[in-house]
């Protein structure tokens, strides 16, 4: 059957449901639409699972359907159909099919949204969002990503947009950093034309002052580590050391710390998955009141079952005694392979061997490798083959896991632990500590020529996009932002002093310092991370202009009403700008905190300076 390169049809099997007409009529649109060249009747009758004469009754209808949105199907004797129009028409019919709201139409199930990659958009609209202080609705949110995505798969399609009409808007420069950015992240090459019909869209999105999930947002990461800290406790092992999980893992909860319930599909794999780890279910429902504290409703057993799939997905990319081999067959480009597998690489403990086009696979030897991951489904491989979407949602990492599972079990495979793959960033983290210990008064400008020197060696930039908007702890918190013994009346006076430097340095508002305080009033010394130390921090909008933080000592320890965790002795202002930019700091502090010696060098330390190697010395070795 010859495979089309399409990004709305799904993986499932359409044998498993037969499409009504109607069903039947969109699908094949979508396939004509998203066709570069020609597509013959035969192969939309095999990609439906349908006769040829199935598809013939229906084409006038598939016709007069592709019409209503300006387009028109034509056909070639020696070649087949097609679908000829404005590129940005496509694009709008392709829209509609992917933000369909017919809950009650079968159709959801086999046409969703393959369409770039998410993650980096939503990232790239965020961040935009935030700098131009146009807040989207949610809806407008959605559209938006949605659109972009659609885009990546069109431009790497090599399907672009028809001339469009200059007009002055001020959503113009918006459109042009957040293509500029996606074009350099997804490896694709925007155009006049790009930035002038997105500049339009955003002009009619809706936009609101700020969105409230943004007063949320440390106090949702600080419940996620009290969370993994109890979970980890009762399963006896330790989930707390991994970035990425927790990430992940804030991010989830924030998503179901809001008035509605999200959608969650219900799926077979994941209710095998929890019924194989029902000690894991046990704990996450045992330590449910953490974050139900926050909960303004109660959460569903779907809810909760998600939470432990994250937990469940985190001990599969623990199990290491088996790096495999793993071949990579994407059809939708190189930009958008490269960032598949940086999202398997956080799961699983592969090798990445090769990536290869799906025609290619029966010719791969079988002892190439142990897997190939596939984007589109694969027939007479030598080797085992899992599908997947290319956006990786829950469900796909979960189906990876469980043929990884089926492989260990099923058969010898030989022991691949070898050297963990060399990265300049890797590298760099190595030497620093080394060099900073070794030649301390020579360090900045010694750093500063080995970064050029790997940066040649590897020949490519020295930080992923995470890194570039997530310094580590030290990064933050240099000698110039500590101060130590430093008398304080109270809470309060603490909080008010160690909020200080920041706010002469153009870090924080006036405003913010209140903020803080009222917000501890309100909600209780949540911020008192561990014994003796607390993180005072407010929303987004409440006077944050730059990420940063200081850190006092005080000379005499002062009650916040934290109990067990009273007096406290260390008080770290916060000032966050998003949602990320802060997490990997924070991460490492709250790893950190948990070593006594760590503190005890703190209390130990004569001056600033000190204080700071402290810091950094520690986070290498938690990290």
């Amino acid at each position: 059957m010859l495979t089309i390169h399409n990004y709305f049809l799904s993986e499932q099997d359409l044998y498993a449901y037969k499409l009504s007409k109607q069903e039947r009529i969109l699908v094949a649109s979508v396939l004509l639409i998203n066709t570069a060249n020609y597509i013959t009747l035969s192969t939309i009758a095999e990609n439906l699972y349908v006769s040829r004469a199935t598809i013939i009754n229906d084409l006038d209808s598939i016709k007069s359907y592709i019409k209503e949105f300006n387009l028109e199907v034509t056909s070639h004797p020696n070649k087949g159909l097609r679908v000829d129009g404005k590129e940005s028409d496509k694009r709008l019919f392709l829209m509609q099919v992917a933000l369909k709201k017919d809950d009650n139409s079968m159709i959801s199930r086999y046409i969703s949204l393959q369409a770039g990659n998410r993650i980096t958009i939503q990232k790239v609209l965020s961040e935009q969002e935030r700098l131009y202080e146009y807040y989207l609705t949610d809806n407008s949110f959605e559209y938006l990503v949605t659109y972009l995505g659609i885009m990546v798969n069109r431009n790497g399609m090599g399907e672009y947009l028809e001339e469009i009409e200059k007009a002055n808007n001020d959503k113009y420069l918006m459109a042009l950093d957040i293509l500029r950015l996606i074009s350099q992240y997804c490896h694709l090459k925007t155009s006049e034309n790009e930035i002038q019909f997105l500049s339009e869209i955003l002009l009619k999105s809706r936009y609101i002052k700020k969105r409230h999930k943004d007063d949320m947002m440390i106090k949702i990461q600080l419940v996620t580590r009290q969370f993994i800290d109890r979970v980890s406790y009762d399963l006896g092992i330790n989930l707390a050391d991994d970035y990425d999980f927790f990430e992940n893992l804030s991010n989830h909860l924030e998503s179901i710390l809001k008035p509605e319930a999200p959608l969650y599909p219900q799926s077979e794999i994941v209710d095998e998955l929890l019924k194989d780890n029902e000690e894991v279910v046990e704990a996450v429902n045992s330590n449910l009141g953490i974050i139900e504290q926050y909960a303004i409703r109660e959460l569903t057993s779907i809810e909760t079952g998600y939470i432990a799939i994250h937990i469940c997905a985190l001990e599969r990319k623990k199990n290491k005694e088996v790096a495999f081999h793993v071949i990579l067959a994407c059809h939708a480009g190189i930009g958008t392979s490269q960032l598949l597998i940086e999202k398997l690489k956080k799961h699983f403990n592969f090798q990445i061997v090769d990536i290869i086009s799906a025609h290619e696979a029966p010719h791969i030897e079988s002892n190439r490798a142990d897997l190939i991951i596939s984007t589109i489904p694969i027939a007479n491989s030598k080797i085992d083959v899992v599908t997947v979407s290319p956006l990786l949602n829950d469900e796909d990492y979960l189906r990876v896991g469980n043929k990884i599972d089926s492989l260990r079990n099923s058969r010898h495979l030989p022991s691949r632990i070898g050297d963990l793959e060399s990265s300049p960033r890797g590298l760099l983290d190595k030497i620093s500590p080394i060099l900073k210990a070794m030649a301390p008064e020579k360090y900045d400008g010694m750093f500063h020529e080995i970064k050029k020197v790997v940066r040649e060696y590897f020949n490519k930039p020295l930080e992923s996009n995470q890194e570039m908007f997530s310094p580590y702890l030290h990064h933050l918190l240099p000698s110039s932002h500590i101060q130590l013994d430093v008398e304080c009346l109270d809470w309060q006076d603490a909080i008010t002093k160690s909020a200080k430097p920041l706010l002469e340095a153009g870090y924080i508002e006036q405003r913010y310092i209140q903020a803080m305080i009222d917000n501890i009033n309100e909600n209780g010394p949540y911020i008192v991370l561990s014994p003796g130390f607390a993180l005072p921090h407010e929303g987004l909008d409440r006077g944050s202009v730059k990420v940063g933080m200081n850190l006092i000592r005080l000379k005499n320890p002062v009650p916040f009403g934290a109990d067990e965790f009273d007096p406290v002795e260390f008080v770290c202002c916060l000032s966050a700008i998003d949602h990320k930019t802060h997490l990997k700091a924070f991460f490492n502090l709250v790893n950190m905190l948990t070593d006594e010696k760590f503190k005890n060098e703190l209390r130990e330390a004569k001056t600033s300076k000190e204080a700071a190697l402290a810091i950094e010395k520690y986070e290498y070795l938690h990290i």
